[in-house]
């Protein structure tokens, strides 16, 4: 695949955000992931749930979660592994941070808090892994990201299937070939620039509007 050549597989499954009405309440909702046994998944942070350390969401994903990886500017992968009594070379993470992990047997991981500040990422020249903002719901394919983002710049916008393969859609000019619909707010995505720049843009806010409501 043209410029995208990644060290580990990864899976993809997302669940959308489903909003509790009720009384108020600081959890607003949650997103769930389905986490394939003895294989990678991609997962992502998009609610505050407290977690401070990429081994910290290792212990909530269970299902013998083995090791929880970030993906570096430096294009490779930072990663913390299960010794049996805690992740030895654990290090931070932030809300909104999508993140691989590796589990032994099928289990659904949510992320279940409050909306938290809005999250902004910075892309590199390069891949960079990105998040589907929660008030992102129009974004409902990979073209749709990519031009969001900032179609010329962005070139590509990447989903890891369930099969373990890449489905990738490419910018050709007058718009991306080969789409296809991603999995909503919440998705972790890979994507590839010419050029660094920030999205969304600290200026704006990015939590303008609650997500969708379903009782």
């Amino acid at each position: 695949m043209k410029k995208f050549i990644l060290p580990l597989l990864l899976l993809l499954a997302v669940g959308m955000l489903v909003a509790v009405e009720s009384a108020p309440s600081a959890v607003v909702g949650y997103v769930k992931y389905s986490c394939v046994p003895g294989g990678n998944t991609m997962i992502a942070l998009p609610l505050e749930a407290g977690f401070t350390t990429a081994g910290e969401v290792g212990v909530a994903v269970g299902g013998g979660c083995d090791q929880v990886s970030i993906f570096l500017p430096n294009q490779t992968w930072q990663t913390t592994f299960n010794i049996g009594d805690g992740f030895e070379e654990d290090f931070a993470i932030t809300v909104g941070a999508p993140l691989m992990v590796y589990t032994y047997s099928a289990v659904d991981f949510y992320s279940i808090g409050d909306l938290p500040a809005p999250a902004t990422y910075d892309l590199v020249t390069g891949n960079t892994m990105v998040m589907v903002p929660l008030n992102r719901s129009d974004l409902t394919t990979a073209g749709e990201v990519g031009v969001a983002m900032a179609a010329g710049p962005v070139d590509q916008v990447s989903m890891f299937l369930p099969n373990q393969t890449w489905q990738t859609t490419f910018d050709i000019g007058d718009g991306f070939e080969e789409d296809f619909a991603i999995g909503g707010i919440g998705t972790p995505l890979m994507v590839y620039s010419y050029s660094p720049f920030t999205w969304p843009n600290r200026g704006s806010n990015m939590l303008n509007s609650n997500p969708s409501r379903s009782k």
